[in-house]
């Protein structure tokens, strides 16, 4: 006998009395076979949500367009890198539920409703071919007990024939009739042999085809159909590691991503930005002198200087009046920017108006290339008036010209404020008019001594303060004040028929002021001086020296001291 065929007779006739069981079995292989279906799919759907927060995460710590500026900085640069290798991260884990979907979930499932319809078929064969033997079975014990009847029917009859026979008393008649009734049960029992004979060798060929041919066939097919299940599990899980390799050198790449951002950083690059984008450009402050309160104050005297008690009270006063703001420590003042960038400090300035000045020949070149383009269309026109009216460009070549003279006017304009914080333009000499004098001293350093504590630039007052542009209301009235009425009554302050105007305080100098415009006076850091009028608003306060030198100076250079009567009124 073949082995193979003689291992399979052994595996059915240790599995034909399991038929029920091995059904069980395979139903719960293919339950398991969903139930792994299942676990991929919750897999995908937790790689599917882990890839929707990192996108989130990342989302949300992308830098907005207020902080474009951190660009600038290597370590900034550096996490929108990592931020951007994390949302690749994620597009990855996104590909991991996606292959894992199409290559494991879909495969299994279709495969799934594959092994159900074919073990439906191979049980359905196997549960008929039982039915066809078992059948078959009842129909052999049917022959089985007719031939067993007739063959005791034929034992009777043959008993009664004999009796008859041998009684005297019965007639011939009878006794002919009782042999021919036992042959008859004879011949009927001979008919019931060889029917139950015959159905018999027919049961044990379909017998034996059923235990060695149809149900090995059967089960060899079960047995194949549940090997290849188990393969292909084998396969999903194999395919499920990778899923998640393919997917590593990716990966890889984006942590390597996230290392070259790293190493990517320059401290001291980084340093230096910090440096340039807030360097103000201010000198530091001098040494600042001992005041000796102990000794009476030394000072020039003069017919109009003051006399020893009031200056002394007015100094203890100054001392417990404000105290000077020395650089680094200075407040800009809050409120609108001026158009100058007069309230930045002055490296800043520097900055903001170079940037301005590029911005503005940016706009210009490209009023230039219209106007050149505009030009060559119209001399096409002229050369083919088919084309075009040449007339027709003339406008815009007008407006043009007035945009670029306009745009010209005011990089002028800022060249112009830039060349002062770069020292590059002597000072303004403007007709003598009060508002030229406020824009030279503030836009103007003093002359740094080693009494001097200036250290203040620009438009920026010595007490650290930042003073704004003034406007056409404040011109005016400064105007009024400072320029002298030369069309009616001359210069004021060299007329010596003119009244004086009575002092209403005192004022001491806190800095160094060179009063170079006509309408100011200069003045020396701690000379006294009489107040005889107080700031308006504008900036300014008048002072005297003597009966002839008087003038304005920056109040924020002064502190000024009314007297108790000018207060009153």
């Amino acid at each position: 006998m073949d082995p193979i065929k003689g291992e399979t007779l052994l595996k059915v006739q240790q599995l034909r009395d399991q038929f029920d069981n091995l059904e069980k079995h395979t139903q719960w292989g293919i339950d398991f076979v969903e139930k792994y279906t299942k676990f991929v799919k919750e897999r995908s759907e937790i790689e599917l949500n882990y890839a929707r927060q990192i996108r989130n995460l990342s989302k949300k710590y992308q830098p907005k367009k207020k902080e474009e500026d951190e660009n600038k900085y290597t370590w900034c640069r550096a996490f929108h890198s990592t931020l951007n290798e994390l949302n690749d991260y994620a597009g990855q884990h996104e590909l991991i539920a996606e292959n894992m979907m199409s290559q494991i979930i879909a495969e299994l499932t279709r495969y799934a409703q594959e092994i159900k319809t074919e073990r439906k078929s191979h049980f359905h064969d196997g549960r008929k071919a039982q039915q066809q033997i078992e059948a078959s079975w009842k129909q052999l014990e049917l022959c089985k007990r007719k031939f067993e009847r007739d063959c005791k029917e034929a034992d009777r009859a043959q008993q009664y024939f004999e009796k008859l026979d041998a009684d005297i008393n019965v007639t011939k008649a009878d006794v002919e009739k009782a042999r021919q009734q036992a042959q008859m049960r004879h011949q009927m029992a001979s008919d019931s042999k060889n029917e139950y004979s015959s159905y018999l060798q027919k049961f044990n060929q379909e017998q034996n085809e059923h235990y060695y041919t149809i149900i090995p066939n059967i089960f060899q097919k079960i047995q194949a159909m549940e090997e290849k299940r188990i393969e292909r599990m084998g396969e999903s899980l194999k395919t499920f590691a990778e899923v998640d390799r393919q997917i590593l050198p990716i990966i890889g790449k984006c942590l390597d991503g996230i290392t070259e951002a790293a190493e990517s950083i320059e401290p001291k690059n980084d340093s230096s930005q910090v440096i340039e984008s807030y360097k103000s450009g201010f000198e530091p402050p001098g040494d600042v002198e001992f005041e000796d309160y102990g000794q009476a104050m030394k000072r020039t005297v003069s017919e109009t200087s003051l006399t020893n008690s009031r200056s002394d009270n007015k100094a203890d006063r100054s001392s417990k009046g404000k105290s000077k703001t020395l650089w680094p420590f200075i407040k800009k003042n809050k409120g609108s920017n001026p158009e100058d960038f007069s309230h930045l400090p002055p490296e800043q300035r520097r900055k903001k108006l170079q940037a301005k000045i590029d911005d503005i020949n940016k706009d210009i070149q490209k009023e230039m290339d219209q106007r050149d383009a505009l030009t060559k269309m119209k001399e096409v026109y002229i050369k083919n008036p088919q084309m075009g009216d040449p007339n027709s460009v003339d406008p815009r070549l007008a407006e043009i010209a007035h945009n670029i003279e306009k745009l010209q006017a005011e990089a002028q304009k800022f060249e112009g404020w830039l060349a002062e914080v770069e020292g590059r333009m002597p000072v303004k000499s403007d007709p003598p008019r009060r508002t030229s004098a406020l824009y030279e001293t503030q836009n103007s350093t003093p002359p740094t001594t080693t009494n001097n504590n200036n250290c203040a630039q620009d438009r920026e007052s010595p007490d650290g303060s930042y003073t704004e542009e003034p406007s056409s209301e404040v011109q005016s009235e400064v105007q009024s004040k400072v320029q002298p009425e030369t069309a009616e009554s001359g210069d004021e302050f060299d007329d010596p028929d003119e009244e004086m105007l009575p002092t209403i305080g005192t004022c001491k100098a806190l800095y160094q002021f060179e009063g170079v415009n006509e309408g100011t006076i200069s003045v020396t850091e701690g000379e006294l001086l009489y107040v005889i009028e107080e700031d308006k608003g504008d900036g300014w306060t008048r002072v005297r020296r003597n009966e002839e030198e008087e003038g304005y100076v920056p109040t924020s250079y002064v502190e000024v001291f009314l007297d108790s009567n000018a207060k009153d009124s």
